[in-house]
Order: structure tokens, then C-alpha cells, then sequence
């Protein structure tokens, strides 16, 4: 049986890739060349990464809280500061709670909730077809993934059975969509990005609807910029929820929480 062609040095695909500005070329060769089966292949993929496809694309997976998540080309490669969003929601879960990932995009979200919370009933959607047969292969027998406009397509019976509700809804100004790395403005898609005029658009629909699909206390936790925050806080309010504000330092992440209150119970006569 004929011995397979061997791999260029790893040194070289190091230089190649610095010479196209990769920050971690070094990472990013050692991944390269782990994924490539031949030499052409290798060189393929090392040119395609030089010509700005993201790393994710080219390996078909992004690492995300600890699980290796399948990202097709053309969906939204989940970001590291979105980990942030997941442990505030698996810190306000309880075992058996039921979880919904709005504008869930590959799923990754949906997939960590359910690796790390007990018993919990995971619903993702999203608009995008791409995406949803993306989330499908990652949830897999750790939820359920729907196709359709945020609420629209979630079973009529979870209405009022929501715990946690998390949102990475694009949140980007249409203005400043621009001004991404190109990796993000050639090779995701736009509707993923760009949140509208204030990049809040999305927020608004996601917390206009929240309290009908929120239990008593159930919470609404949303991905938000650092300095829109206080937009965000003030949307979550205006829809009757109690809004807060958590931010990690390390992963440049913020996240808004907005609690549907507990019904008052009534005082007897």
C-alpha cells in the first residue's frame, strides 16, 4: 500500500499564514494541518484562510463552552464572549427548566444549555434554513430546533412555561455593519449582523413578546453592546419586565436580564 504524501513543515504554513495577518498563525496552522488529509488539500485551505475565509468555515466546526460546534459556510460562527451569555442563563436554570434560543444560529447556545443543565427542554429557532439545518445536527437529541420568524414557529404550549429565554439577536447599527472585520462582512450573513438603525430592532420584538412566553419569574436574557445597554435595559422595562445588567470583563460581554415579576396573589376578604 503506498505510504500517503506527507505535510509541508508546519513552519511553513506558520509563515504563509503570518505573511495574510493571521494574529494566531500559529494555532491556526496547527489546526490546519490536523483537518487536511493531503498536501494539495492542505495548501487549499491554508490559501482560502490568507484570502480572509474564516478559520470556522474552513474547519466546519468553532469551539464553544468546551463542545465542538458544527458551522457550516454562510452561518454565524458563535463568538467566545457569547459564553458569557450561556453561564448567566445556566446560573438562572433549574433542573428540568425549559430554555428557548431566539436567532439561535448554529445552535450553539441551545447545544451548551443542554449539555450543562439537567433535564432541561431546549426549543432553538431561527429565520435562516442554513442555520437551522446547522443547529439541528448540534442540538440533536438535546432539543428541538424550528424554522421561522423568533415566536412564530415555538409550540403554542410553551407559552407562560419559559424559564430562561436567551437571545443573540444581531445587534450591530446598520451604520457601523461596515466597519466589521471582513471575515464577518464577506462571509456571514448580513441578516445576522445588522440590528437596524440603533442595532435594537430585534430587541424590541424579542422583549415586546417575552412576557407571554416567560413563567412567573421566568427571565429574558439578551446579548446587548456595552454602551446600548442602557437601551436594552430600558426596552426590557418598558415591557414590564425588571431589568439588570451583567458584564464580564474578561470576554468583553454584556448581557441584559429581564425578569417577568411573580403574580401578586390576591388578598382575601
Amino acid at each position: 500500500m503506498p505510504t500517503p504524501p506527507s505535510l509541508p513543515p508546519l513552519s511553513a504554513t506558520v509563515t504563509r499564514l503570518r505573511a495574510a495577518g493571521c494574529v494566531f498563525a500559529e494555532d491556526e496552522a496547527r489546526l490546519l494541518t490536523s483537518a487536511a488529509r493531503t498536501p494539495d488539500d492542505l495548501a487549499a485551505m491554508v490559501e482560502r484562510r490568507a484570502a480572509g475565509l474564516p478559520l470556522e468555515h474552513l474547519l466546519g466546526w468553532a469551539q464553544f463552552c468546551g463542545l465542538r460546534i458544527t458551522v457550516d459556510p454562510g452561518v454565524f460562527i458563535p463568538r467566545r464572549r457569547t459564553e458569557f451569555l450561556v453561564a448567566q442563563a445556566a446560573s438562572l436554570a433549574r433542573p428540568g427548566s425549559v430554555a428557548v434560543d431566539l436567532c439561535c444560529g448554529s445552535g450553539a447556545v441551545g447545544a451548551a444549555l443542554a449539555a450543562t443543565l439537567d433535564r432541561t427542554e431546549v426549543h432553538c429557532t431561527d429565520i435562516d434554513p442554513a442555520a437551522v439545518r446547522c443547529a439541528r445536527r448540534n442540538i440533536a437529541g438535546g432539543g428541538r430546533v424550528y424554522e421561522g420568524d423568533l415566536y412564530d414557529p415555538l409550540p403554542a404550549a410553551l407559552r407562560g412555561r419559559v424559564d430562561v429565554l436567551v437571545v443573540n439577536a444581531p445587534y450591530v447599527p446598520t451604520e457601523e455593519v461596515g466597519l466589521l472585520p471582513a471575515e464577518a462582512r464577506l462571509h456571514e450573513p448580513r441578516a445576522a449582523l445588522d440590528g437596524g438603525a440603533d442595532g435594537l430592532d430585534l430587541q424590541r420584538r424579542v422583549s415586546a413578546a417575552a412576557p407571554l412566553w416567560l413563567a412567573p419569574g421566568g427571565h429574558l436574557l439578551i446579548e446587548t453592546g456595552r454602551r446600548q445597554a442602557p437601551r436594552t435595559v430600558d426596552i426590557l422595562a418598558r415591557n414590564g419586565l425588571a431589568p439588570r445588567v451583567a458584564t464580564s470583563e474578561d470576554l468583553d460581554a454584556t448581557v441584559a436580564i429581564g425578569t417577568r415579576p411573580h403574580r401578586q396573589s390576591r388578598r382575601g376578604g
